[in-house]
């Protein structure tokens, strides 16, 4: 049987190629909570220059990632664990209506590229490789939110994953749940992928359950931590 031709994606523009390597900076805190940068100093970091950087600083203020402080260049936010439970409940919804919508709507090229992405990403779990799973998980979420066809939605959900990636890199090692994790998501996006909208509905449930389960055990760890 002949093997399939892939279908090349567009090239990345250099604001974006910006966004994606400070958002993988900052969800994995090689750009900790509460440090200062200039985009100047971004731009050395990364090695790309200041007005693509400018383009993705704006959009990472967007996700909620970094503040700008007027005339004092820009802070990494903190992480706050009761903010991500309001992360979670917003999330739940759009997750539900994301999952049914692309499920439905999405092209044969991209149930393929869903199908790869869904085995690597429960790979990188069972392998407790947390940076590759993710970096597969983002391009997943991506795919999906973007096969919903409603841009709206995908506005909406994009700063909440970062979010929520973020939360996940910094308390992976208390929790011990990767694989199991990697197993939700990948489950998630099969069923999209095979367009089954009922089970996309039933896992992508059960991806928010654990996530809100592991979220609010981490909050009252903290809360009971505070003299």
């Amino acid at each position: 049987m002949a093997k399939k031709a892939e279908i090349a994606l567009p090239p990345e523009s250099q604001a974006d190629t910006a966004h994606r390597r400070l958002e993988e900076m900052i969800v994995t805190l090689q750009l900790p909570p509460g440090s200062h940068w200039s985009e100047e100093g971004l731009a050395e970091k990364i090695g790309i220059g200041r007005t693509p950087v400018r383009e993705a600083v704006k959009r990472l203020q967007a996700d909620y990632l970094v503040s700008i402080l007027p005339r004092h260049g820009l802070m990494i936010t903190e992480i706050k664990t009761h903010e991500q439970l309001l992360v979670i409940e917003f999330r739940r919804e759009l997750e539900a209506f994301i999952s049914t919508r692309a499920a439905r709507r999405i092209m044969s090229a991209d149930r393929e590229r869903l199908l790869a992405m869904a085995d690597e990403i429960e790979a990188a779990g069972e392998q407790g490789n947390l940076e590759k799973y993710l970096r597969e998980v983002f391009k997943a979420n991506n795919l999906i939110a973007k096969a919903a066809g409603n841009p709206f939605a995908a506005r909406s959900i994009s700063p909440l994953h970062a979010m929520s990636r973020r939360f996940y890199y910094r308390y992976e090692s208390d929790l011990q749940n990767l694989g199991a994790m990697g197993h939700l998501h990948a489950e998630r996006a099969r069923a999209v992928a095979r367009q089954d909208e009922k089970k996309a509905l039933s896992n992508v449930l059960a991806l928010m359950d654990q996530i809100e389960a592991y979220t609010r055990r981490i909050f009252e760890v903290s809360v009971g931590s505070t003299p």
